[in-house]
C-alpha cells in the first residue's frame, strides 16, 4: 500500500468532486423521478467513502512519500491541483446538507458539513495565496504554457462562496448568519477577479499558441467551473438573504442572481461549444484516457446547477431544459471516467511512475582519414 501510493497526486481530488456534484446537481433537478433522490444520496455516500480513502492514502503519501509530495507541490503541472483537496471536501460537506441528510439526520449532516466546509475554506484560501506564488518565486513559469490548471486554486473559494450559505440557517440568527453571508459573498468577489486575472492568459495561450497538447485537451472544461460556481453562488445569497441581510441588500442579491447569472451563463455555454469542439478534434487525434478526463465532470457538474438556479429565479423553462441535458452529459461523462479510473487502478497502470524517456541511439559512423 504504501509504494502505490507514491504516484498518487491531488490530482487525484477531482473524482471526488465529480462523484460528489453527480449527487447534488441531480437533487435539484426539475424531475420527479421514482428512486431519483435515492439514487444521488448513494452516490453522495459513494463520494464520502472516497474521500476518506484518498485523505488515508495522501497521509501515506506524505510521510512515507515526502520528496515526491514536495517535488508534487513545486511542480507547475502538479501544485495547482491542490485546489481539488479544498473542493472535494466542500463538495461532499456541501452534498451532506442536500442529500446525504436524508440517511445520516440533518444533526449529522449539519456537523459534517461544518468540518469539511471549515477544512476545505482554510486549503482553498491557502491555495489560492500559496499556488500563485509558488509560481511567481519558484515555478518559473513561463505564458506559453498557460493552462486552465491554473484556474484551480482561485476557484476553490468559489465553491465556499456557492455552498457556504447552506450552513446560514444553522447558526444563530443576527451577525453569525449575517457574517457567514457576506464571508461567502467576498469569497465570491475573492475567486471572481482572480479569475478574470487567470483566464485571459489561458485564452490568449490557446489562440496563439495553437491546441493544448492532447493529455490536456480535456482541461479545457475546467473554465466551465467558475462560471457555473459563480452563478450557483448568485443564486444561493438570493435564497438565502431574506431575513439575514436587510430587505434593500436582499433584493440586490435577488436580482444580482439574474443579472450576473443570465449572461455568465451564455459564456458558459459559448465556452463549452469551444472546449467540446477542441476534444472532439483531440480524440481524432488519438486521445486516451487520463485522470484528466475527471475535468469532464465537476465543472459540467456547476453549469447544472447554474442552470437550477436561473430556472428557480426567472421561472424560465429553458433553463429546465438546460438542466436536465447537462445532467445528462454530466452522469455520461462520470460513468466514463469511472469506468476508465476502475480499470488503471485494477491494472496498476494509473499508480504506475512515469515511464522513463526512451534513450536515442546515435548512429556510429567509422572514422576516415
Amino acid at each position: 500500500m504504501v509504494t502505490a501510493v507514491r504516484h498518487l497526486g491531488p490530482n487525484w481530488y477531482a473524482s471526488v468532486m465529480g462523484t460528489a456534484i453527480v449527487g447534488t446537481a441531480g437533487a435539484g433537478l426539475p424531475l420527479h423521478l421514482p428512486g431519483l433522490r435515492t439514487a444521488c444520496t448513494a452516490v453522495w455516500a459513494l463520494s464520502l467513502a472516497m474521500l476518506l480513502t484518498l485523505l488515508v492514502a495522501r497521509t501515506l503519501h506524505w510521510t512515507h512519500h515526502r520528496d515526491q509530495a514536495r517535488a508534487d507541490l513545486l511542480d507547475p503541472a502538479m501544485a495547482p491541483f491542490y485546489g481539488c483537496l479544498a473542493m472535494a471536501l466542500l463538495a461532499v460537506g456541501g452534498g451532506a446538507l442536500i442529500v446525504g441528510r436524508d440517511w445520516i439526520g440533518l444533526r449529522a449532516a449539519v456537523a459534517l458539513d461544518t468540518v469539511l466546509f471549515g477544512a476545505g475554506t482554510a486549503v482553498g484560501l491557502t491555495a489560492a495565496v500559496a499556488v500563485p506564488y509558488l509560481m511567481a518565486v519558484r515555478h518559473k513559469v513561463h505564458p506559453s504554457r498557460a493552462t486552465p490548471v491554473w484556474l484551480l486554486p482561485v476557484v476553490a473559494p468559489m465553491v465556499s462562496a456557492a455552498l457556504g450559505p447552506l450552513l446560514v440557517p444553522h447558526l444563530p440568527p443576527g451577525q453569525p448568519r449575517e457574517t457567514l453571508l457576506l464571508a461567502c459573498f467576498a469569497m465570491f468577489g475573492l475567486s471572481l477577479l482572480a479569475t478574470l486575472l487567470m483566464l485571459p492568459l489561458v485564452f490568449a495561450r490557446l489562440v496563439t499558441g495553437g491546441p493544448l497538447p492532447l493529455a490536456l485537451t480535456p482541461t479545457l472544461f475546467l473554465v466551465l467551473g467558475p462560471l457555473g460556481q459563480s452563478t450557483t453562488a448568485v443564486g444561493k445569497f438570493a435564497d438565502f438573504a431574506p431575513g439575514v441581510v436587510s430587505t434593500s441588500y436582499s433584493q440586490g442579491f435577488s436580482l444580482l442572481a439574474v443579472l450576473y447569472g443570465v449572461p455568465v451563463m451564455g459564456f458558459a455555454l459559448l465556452w463549452l461549444g469551444l472546449a467540446t469542439a477542441h476534444v472532439v478534434r483531440a480524440r481524432r487525434h488519438g486521445l486516451r484516457f487520463t485522470m484528466t478526463w475527471w475535468a469532464f465532470t465537476f465543472p459540467v457538474g456547476t453549469c447544472v446547477t447554474g442552470a437550477e438556479s436561473l430556472s428557480h429565479h426567472t421561472g424560465l423553462a429553458v433553463y429546465d431544459g438546460l438542466a436536465i441535458v447537462l445532467y445528462g452529459v454530466l452522469v455520461a461523462a462520470w460513468a466514463t471516467a469511472a469506468v476508465y479510473t476502475a480499470r488503471g487502478l485494477l491494472s496498476g497502470a494509473l499508480l504506475a511512475g512515469p515511464r522513463p524517456a526512451p534513450v536515442a541511439l546515435r548512429p556510429v559512423t567509422a572514422r576516415t582519414t
